[in-house]
């Protein structure tokens, strides 16, 4: 008897004879894109963020792919131990497959992702073929329980490892399933082992697959090259799915710069190579699709089951155009203008009683301070909600406040509904951080949510602020919140640092404060590394209070303080004395500073408002 899966199987086997399938794009690109933190686990998210999955796939299918990848990619017993959550295996498959047939449509086959298991294999490592071949076995099995109709075995870079995918896809569903076997390549065609186009084509020729080709790897024109070199070696149908160009590194995040139309350019190369499924990989998104499947379109003939077939329109998601920066507010409107702005930094009490810290505010207005600033938990500490701290002292001490916003606690869900209610009740400015972890706090156990970093929690306000969702939904209205974010000159790794620091302002970031610095000579080499970005800087300016403080200030928390100042806190004899010496360090500061950025930071060290103050008179007219 025939089984639906055979069907499909043959089904897609027929079509393959005949035309060129598209395939669909990146998951974890859209994932990140919408807010999900790099250190998750995707797959899991199958279960635990179900929509956001369902609706990438959605737009997949939307912008004309013909084979859906479940979100599977990792989703094996060995990569889901690393997370803690082995146990859902199954689940996480199971729900992976279904999401994608509630995307489909009728003519859009649904295709396992199997990545490589994250381990060594023999004889680079412990792990033993069999072990292997059972891992491989045992997420096979809960895609075939699914209903796949066809399985892709993508991202492989070892040949060994790939053979026991095979392996087991075979002895799990025999002939009855179509397989895609692809591998991972280098600039030069090499697997990352060395292997040559012409061994690892012949090996894989050999094998029980449908398809063989090339996935992720370097960019369209390394595959395009490649795969010209495998079709003299095997006559099997090809696959091409490369990645968006080659990447740039940013916090474990990769940064892909080919455009749609580069990308539908090298689909068409590719096409006339020969290739018989086509899609994208890392860093390509449904726009790449849309240009790629329109190339497919124009080069082979309609067959006469599609011809038929009459797409109605699909609504487009229109994003709202953005408030102006000027229009956000006061803050917005001084910057916008050019003008030199201050901050206070005020702290949120440990308690309910905000009364020392509304009247320091409104000591901060009377002063002719711009805005307070006012951190979300600091130093993993239990405070009152920097929102309602915010709230408070502009309420109460007219003036403006910036709000610490931090990814610590909050998951993507509780971010964006917080989001809402910020712009709702009026505080409008905005600083998107990671946040610290709990362990440098009073409290090293509580659990940390970190969803998104500093870059993702970017993403998610931009969004807003153009009327969208999480998931790209139109949500009809926007948000006015003013993006800032975080930087630090002082950092270890400049580098990272300055990638990091790009890639907010490609997310929408709209103006920076900085750590706080003492050393300006690191100041100026950060702004000259900054300075093809054209985005307001805030320095941080920290009055020291004591010899003490300064060896905290170098030793726990890694901010430099040259030797000079360093020298002027220890001979000071007093406290009174002490606090004296570090505001007019601070001064000094500001004076030098203040020709070089559109703003300060003052912050006020234990409560002492009045010695962010003294400082704030060196900033003279503005």
């Amino acid at each position: 008897m025939t089984t639906p899966t055979s069907t499909r199987a043959q089904e897609f086997r027929d079509q393959l004879s005949r035309r060129v399938i598209v395939a669909d794009g990146a998951m974890g690109t859209m994932l990140y894109a919408r807010g999900v933190f790099i250190n998750r686990c995707f797959d899991e998210l199958n279960v635990s963020q179900p929509d956001l999955v369902r609706q990438i796939h959605q737009d997949y299918v939307k912008a004309g792919a013909e084979i859906l990848e479940t979100n599977t990619f990792g989703a094996n017993r060995a990569r889901l131990s690393a997370f803690g959550i082995a146990e859902k295996l199954k689940a996480i498959n199971l729900a992976g497959v279904r999401l994608a047939r509630e995307a489909a449509a009728d003519d859009v086959y649904v295709a396992g992702a199997v990545g490589p298991l994250g381990v060594r294999i023999e004889p680079l490592g412990p792990t033993s073929f069999a072990e292997a071949r059972a891992i491989f076995r045992e997420q096979i099995d809960a895609l075939l329980e699914a209903g796949v109709d066809l399985l892709i075995l993508e991202t492989f870079g070892n040949l060994d490892e790939l053979r026991e995918a095979v392996t087991a896809a075979r002895e799990a569903a025999g002939d009855s399933l179509a397989v895609i076997a692809q591998v991972t390549i280098d600039d030069f065609g090499h697997l990352p082992g060395g292997t040559d186009p012409e061994t690892y084509t012949r090996e894989m020729d050999s094998w029980p697959v449908d398809v063989i080709g090339l996935n992720c790897s370097v960019g369209p024109k390394a595959t395009l090259d490649t795969l010209e070199l495998m079709m003299q070696f095997s006559s099997k149908p090809m696959s091409a799915m490369p990645n968006a160009g080659l990447p740039a590194r940013v916090e474990g995040r990769n940064i892909y710069l080919c455009s749609p139309e580069y990308m539908a350019q090298y689909a068409r190369r590719l096409l006339w190579a020969g290739v018989k499924v086509i899609g994208g990989c890392c860093g390509t998104t449904p726009e790449h699709i849309k240009l790629i499947r329109s190339e497919t379109r124009s080069l082979q003939p309609l067959q006469k089951k599609l011809a038929v077939t009459v797409e109605e329109p699909h609504v487009k998601v229109h994003a709202l155009t953005p408030v102006p920066m000027a229009q956000k507010s006061k803050l917005g409107a001084k910057l916008a203008e050019g003008k030199f702005v201050a901050f206070v930094e005020i702290l949120p009490p440990r308690g309910i009683d905000a009364s020392q810290e509304i009247a320091g505010a409104r000591r901060a207005a009377e002063h002719g301070i711009d805005c307070i600033n006012v951190p979300d938990g600091p130093r993993a500490s239990a405070r009152m909600s920097a929102l309602v701290t915010c709230q408070l002292i502009q309420q109460q001490a007219g003036i403006e406040a910036v709000n610490h916003f931090c990814c610590r606690d909050r998951n993507i869900l509780g971010i964006q509904s917080e989001l809402l209610g910020t712009h709702t009740v009026g505080v409008r400015n905005l600083i998107c951080i990671t946040g610290d972890p709990p362990r440098m706090g009073l409290y090293p156990d509580a659990t940390a949510v970190f969803d998104v970093d500093a870059i993702g929690l970017v993403n998610i306000v931009n969004n807003l602020n153009h009327g969208l969702d999480i998931g790209g939904n139109p949500m009809g209205s926007q948000t006015a919140l003013l993006i800032g974010v975080g930087a630090n000159p002082g950092a270890v790794n400049m580098d990272e640092e300055i990638r990091r620091f790009d890639w907010k302002v490609e997310a929408g970031a709209e103006y920076v404060v900085t750590q706080p610095v003492f050393d300006l000579d690191l100041m100026e080499a950060f702004l000259k590394r900054i300075g093809h970005v054209k985005i307001p800087v805030i320095c941080g300016i920290w009055p020291l209070t004591s010899y003490r403080n300064a060896e905290f200030m170098v030793n726990e928390l890694r901010v430099p303080v040259p030797d000079h100042y360093m020298e002027r806190m220890r001979r000071v004899d007093s406290a009174e004395k002490a606090r004296e010496e570090g505001v007019a360090i601070a001064r000094e500061m500001v004076v030098r500073v203040r020709a070089m950025v559109q703003g300060v930071q003052l912050s006020a060290p234990f409560g002492r408002y009045q010695m962010a103050l003294d400082v704030a008179d060196a900033i003279g007219p503005r």
